[in-house]
C-alpha cells in the first residue's frame, strides 16, 4: 500500500492527520499531528482591530522514538493568516519532517520554513513542538537546554480588552493579582477606559494602542494624558508604516514607545532603532523559538529594550515564549489565562511572576492526563 493510500485508510484523530508512528518489525519513526485548537474566550476581547469570543489556533504534535512533543501557533489575521490554511500547510510538510532527523534543527526548519512561506503561526507550532522534543528526549526543561536561569523571569502583565466601563472596572477586579496590567486603547473611549480603570487600581499601567492613533498630534496629546495617569509604556501608538511620524512623537514624550506590528521577524529591528524605545516579540509572529532568540538579541545589539508577547492561545504557546523569558525586560505572557478551555497547564503565573516548569521539554501536563 503506497504511503498516501494509507494515510487516506487511517482517516484522522482529533481533527488532524496522523502519520505512522512505527514501522513494521518495531523500527522507530516519526509522526505527525495537525490540530485545530477551538478556544472560547472567558471574556468578549476587543481590539482597535476586532471582537471575538473565541480562537482559533494550530496544534502540532511531533512523535519519534516513543517520545511526543507539542507546538502550537495562533494565526493572525492583520497579517492574512488563519488556523485553516496554517494546518493544511502543515499538513503538506509530512513527507518532510518525517524524514528529517529532529536534531539537525537548522536544516530541517530551514527546509520546512521555506515551504511554509508567510504562514509564520505554522512556523512556530512546528518550531516549538520540536524543541519540545528534543527537551523531553533528553529528559531537560528547555530553558535549561537553552542555558537559561528560571530565576531572571520577570513579571508578566494582564491585558485588558476595550470594553464598557462597567466591564472595565470588573475585568480589573478580577485582575487583583496581579502588579502591573496592560490596557488596551486606540478608540475615542480611551479616557472612559483608563478612568473605569483608575477607579479601581492605582497599580501601574501599560498600553496597547495596536495602531489606533493615526496622527501624531492625537498620539502626543493622549500619550502625555496617559503618563499623567501613571501610564509608564505605551505600545504601537500609531500604524506601523508611519515611522517616520512614530519617531517625531518619541521626540515629543517621555514615556518609552514599544513597537508591536512593526516588528515581525528579526530583520525589521534595525530600522526601528530611534523611532522606538523596545520590542515586542512575538513567537506567533516571529515563527517560533528559533526566530525569537534571533529577535531578541538583534534587539539587544540594536541597544533596543525586549518585550515578550503573545496572542491568545493555549498554554502551549505561552509556555514555550515563558521559557525565553529570562532574556527579557518585560513579559505579556497571558494569552492562555484569557481562555476557559485550555487543554494543559504548563507555565504558573503567582502574584504575577512568570514560574517555569522544571519538567522535559515546555514542562507541559494535559488537565486530562500526564504527559
Amino acid at each position: 500500500m503506497r504511503r498516501r493510500e494509507w494515510l487516506k485508510a487511517t482517516g484522522t484523530l482529533a481533527g488532524g492527520t496522523v502519520l505512522p508512528a512505527t514501522l513494521a518489525g518495531g523500527e522507530s519513526r516519526a509522526g505527525l499531528v495537525v490540530e485545530t485548537l477551538h478556544l472560547e474566550l472567558r471574556h468578549t476581547w476587543t481590539t482597535t482591530m476586532s471582537s471575538s469570543e473565541t480562537r482559533d489556533t494550530v496544534l502540532v504534535r511531533y512523535r519519534r522514538d516513543g517520545v511526543e512533543g507539542l507546538g502550537e501557533g495562533a494565526p493572525i489575521v492583520r497579517y492574512g493568516e488563519d488556523a485553516a490554511r496554517a494546518r493544511a500547510a502543515l499538513e503538506d510538510l509530512a513527507d518532510l519532517v518525517e524524514e528529517a532527523d529532529p536534531w539537525l534543527l537548522e536544516k530541517v526548519l530551514g527546509k520546512a520554513f521555506a515551504r511554509l512561506e508567510h504562514q509564520y503561526a505554522a512556523r512556530a507550532a512546528l518550531d516549538i513542538a520540536l524543541h519540545d522534543w528534543r527537551g523531553r528526549k533528553l529528559g531537560m526543561p528547555l530553558h535549561r537546554l537553552l542555558g537559561l536561569d528560571p530565576a531572571d523571569a520577570p513579571l508578566t502583565t494582564f491585558s485588558i480588552g476595550i470594553d464598557s466601563p462597567e466591564m472595565t472596572r470588573q475585568k480589573v477586579r478580577e485582575a487583583a493579582e496581579f502588579p502591573v496590567l496592560k490596557i488596551k486603547v486606540g478608540l475615542d473611549s480611551d479616557e472612559d477606559t483608563i478612568a473605569a480603570v483608575r477607579e479601581v487600581t492605582d497599580k501601574p499601567l501599560r498600553v496597547d494602542v495596536n495602531e489606533g492613533w493615526k496622527d501624531r498630534e492625537t498620539a502626543v496629546r493622549k500619550i502625555e494624558w496617559l503618563a499623567a495617569r501613571g501610564v509608564e509604556l505605551v505600545e504601537q501608538p500609531m500604524p506601523a508604516a508611519m515611522l517616520e511620524e512614530t519617531g517625531w512623537v518619541r521626540e515629543r514624550v517621555d514615556v518609552p514607545l514599544f513597537a508591536d506590528e512593526a516588528c515581525g521577524r528579526a530583520h525589521d529591528i534595525p530600522r526601528l532603532s530611534g523611532v522606538y524605545d523596545g520590542v515586542n516579540i512575538k513567537l506567533d509572529k516571529s515563527g517560533g523559538i528559533r526566530e525569537g532568540l534571533r529577535m531578541i538579541h538583534t534587539a539587544r545589539a540594536c541597544d533596543l529594550g525586549v518585550m515578550l508577547g503573545c496572542m491568545i492561545s493555549s498554554s502551549v504557546s505561552t509556555t514555550a515564549a515563558a521559557h525565553l523569558s529570562p532574556l527579557v525586560d518585560y513579559a505579556d505572557l497571558d494569552g492562555h489565562l484569557l481562555i476557559a478551555n485550555d487543554p494543559w497547564s504548563g507555565v504558573e503565573v503567582r502574584e504575577g511572576r512568570l514560574t517555569l516548569p522544571d519538567r522535559p521539554g515546555l514542562g507541559l501536563i494535559s488537565r486530562d492526563r500526564p504527559r
